[in-house]
């Protein structure tokens, strides 16, 4: 067959011969139209050349699709007897080849017969020949194309096999959509805020709260159980909750319009239990979702992802706990730990503060009463607090209390007990190594819960309604059971004071009932306020650079923001101080402060209640709290920094503005 073309053309070339022949005999008469005569078969013959070419090549991929020299006429009515879309492709990729069924469902009626197989079906050929499989979505309908290549003779083919697959992905789909899911719903602070309601009030507030759980479950077919007085669990399909995900949780913010005595905002934390393969899985990643919740303050929904987790809502402070029950079981259990070990290690974050080393410094100070050898942690190249670190070995005369974290690597044993404060993330610590040295682990943090958490800790007191861990340790010490509680330094007492002072700007921020019980137990122990405020003295040099950072700011929808393009030895301490002043300015909500140290620029962030800076922070890396966060960004320039800053401000906003 492949012979038969180039004879077809001699025969035309013989015939055009011919035709130029006649031309030539016309033109030796002395007829007028001698062109005429010669131009008119010379244009015919050339049109049916063409026309036969393109008929003959278009026929000719037919005759090589009915496989007349490479494929027998019994494999063809074979394949075309196959319950399945069958086409065969050369290796320039064309259609030579295809079934009755390839033509009804793929082809849709159409003859793609020599026309580019990827043109018409779009497919991950990549995919298709290093796997030999291959899905791909052809008028509604989900194939999985298999495909098998065979040569004879000089020519090489692809046999491609559609599989329909739809039913199958219906199943799945229905089988994900229908899949089940444990939610678990808690009133935050519940008991806190309902004991002093009057009755009425609380009926009226649970009459509330059970019309916001039923339209909740309204347009779901799942179903909520109420297990105590501020705890629901849920059971939903998949396909609702999307519906609920997709939403942004619209019950934390109905929630918030229901009031307890006309002025206590009521507020849920929701743990979702998505993607579990049993309810039982799915109940256990939803209390630890719900864990993460009430570990950011509350007031928000945690689901757990392959990456970490994807928080909802959080726009609500969290609640002071007036309760000092957990605070006292968390007191004696410390105690008895301390009491079983040989030695005691504190440590906190990287670039300790006053809250930091003060927290350490109270923590210590409670361990030498109970008689035990204890060590601080800390790394007085890089610390912020060193007049704290030089007061305290000043007035206690004891120069073994901070060592540096590598002595303190090379000191811990499996007896040993690591005492972290002001810090529950791993990448935070001031040692890591110390930390995965330690068998025993406690850890005392008021920080809103991250990803990257401890989770190995024997104790894990973490309290973000807390104002500092200096609060916390505080709280925890008065009920130590000392022998003689006058016997505590008061330098101490003054370490915890700073703390507190620092991270409340002067009780200002973040301040409760109980900070002001803590700060009033220090000043029993005989802290000094004057003391303390020194402890807070700047140089001229610091105080022009603050004043220097200030007068750089821009306004940016209610935010300050500030660059420090300068290099200082007291950059870290100077940033945080502009990024308070910048919230003294009218109509700023949030301050933000830029300044660089090595390759890493490091934002400073505070507000008064009006932005959440930690989620802001979040976005870039950081985290902290609602009022007070930080970020650090990697191998990147002052204005790029800046420029991803406002960015992530303007999505939030919006993200703020839809909801």
């Amino acid at each position: 067959m492949k012979n038969k073309f180039p004879a077809v053309l001699l025969i035309l070339h013989l015939i055009l011969l011919a035709d130029v022949g006649t031309a030539a005999l016309l033109l030796n008469t002395d007829y007028d139209d001698k062109a005429i005569f010669c131009i008119i078969p010379a244009v015919l013959l050339i049109c049916i050349s063409l026309i036969v070419f393109i008929v003959y090549s278009r026929n000719s991929i037919r005759h090589i699709s009915k496989m007349n020299s490479h494929l027998e006429s019994s494999a063809a009515e074979f394949m075309n007897s196959l319950p399945a879309p069958v086409a065969v492709i050369d290796e320039q990729r064309t259609f030579v080849w295809y079934n009755q069924l390839f033509a009804e469902k793929i082809g849709l009626g159409q003859d793609v017969y020599g026309l580019d197989f990827e043109g018409f079906v779009k497919i991950d050929m990549d995919s298709l020949f290093r796997n030999g499989t291959a899905y791909c979505s052809i008028n509604g309908c989900i194939y999985n194309v298999t495909a098998e290549r065979f040569d004879k003779k000089d020519m090489a083919f692809l046999l491609l096999y559609f599989h329909d697959d739809s039913e199958y992905f219906a199943l799945r789909k229905e089988s994900e959509d229908t899949h089940p899911n444990v939610v678990i719903m808690t009133i935050d602070n519940y008991d806190d805020v309902m004991q002093n309601a009057k009755e009425s009030e609380k009926a009226q507030t649970s009459v509330e709260i059970e019309k916001l759980i039923e339209n909740f479950m309204s347009d779901t077919n799942g179903f909520i159980k109420k297990t105590s007085s501020n705890t629901f669990y849920a059971v939903l399909e998949n396909r609702h909750l999307e519906k609920i995900i997709s939403g942004k949780f619209k019950i934390l913010d109905e929630a918030r319009n229901i009031k307890i005595s006309g002025k206590y905002p009521l507020t849920f934390s929701i743990g979702v239990g998505q993607g579990a393969e049993s309810l039982a899985e799915s109940e256990k990643i939803a209390r630890q979702c719900l864990d993460m919740a009430l570990g950011r303050g509350g007031d928000q929904a945690v689901i757990k992802t392959d990456n970490g987790y994807r928080f909802f809502g959080g726009v609500s402070q969290g609640v002071e706990k007036r309760s000092h029950a957990k605070t006292r079981v968390i007191a004696n259990a410390l105690q008895d730990l301390i009491v079983s070990c040989d030695r005691v290690f504190i440590m906190g974050h990287r670039f300790g503060d006053l809250d930091s080393i003060g927290a350490a410094c109270g923590i210590a100070g409670a361990v030498k009463l109970l008689g035990k050898e204890t060590y601080i942690a800390a790394d007085r190249s890089k610390t912020l607090a060193a007049h704290l670190i030089d007061a305290v070995e000043a007035q206690t005369e004891d120069k073994h209390l901070f060592i540096s974290p590598v002595t303190a690597e090379s000191y811990i044993d499996e007896d040993d007990l690591l005492i972290i404060v002001d810090t529950h993330n791993k990448d935070f610590l001031e040692s890591r190594q110390l930390y995965e040295r330690a068998k025993s682990v406690v850890v005392i943090d008021h920080h809103r819960k991250t990803v990257n958490f401890i989770d190995n800790a024997v104790i894990f007191y973490h309290e973000p309604y807390a104002s500092s861990a200096s609060e916390m340790v505080t709280e925890l010490i008065q009920y130590f059971r000392f022998d003689n509680e006058n016997r505590y330094n008061s330098c101490y007492a003054e370490a915890l004071l700073s703390g507190i002072m620092l991270d409340t700007k002067n009780f200002v921020m973040r301040t409760g009932v109980r900070t002001f019980e803590a700060a009033a137990y220090l000043k029993k122990l005989g802290a000094d306020t004057v003391a303390v405020k020194l402890l807070f003295s700047n140089s001229i040099e610091a105080y022009k650079n603050r004043a220097k950072i200030v007068s750089s700011a821009r306004i940016h929808h209610k935010c300050a923001i500030a660059a420090a393009e300068f290099d200082s030895d007291d950059i870290r301490i100077t940033a945080p101080q502009a990024a308070d002043e910048l919230l003294s300015i009218k109509d700023v909500d949030a301050s933000f402060v830029l300044y660089k140290t090595g390759s890493t620029v490091n934002i400073s962030a505070r507000s008064l209640g009006a932005m959440n800076v930690q989620v802001i922070m979040e976005q870039l890396g950081g985290g902290g709290h609602q009022t007070m966060a930080a970020a650090q960004l990697e191998n990147i320039t002052m204005s790029e920094a800046a420029n991803a800053l406002t960015k992530v401000i303007d999505a939030h906003l919006e993200t703020e503005s839809d909801t």
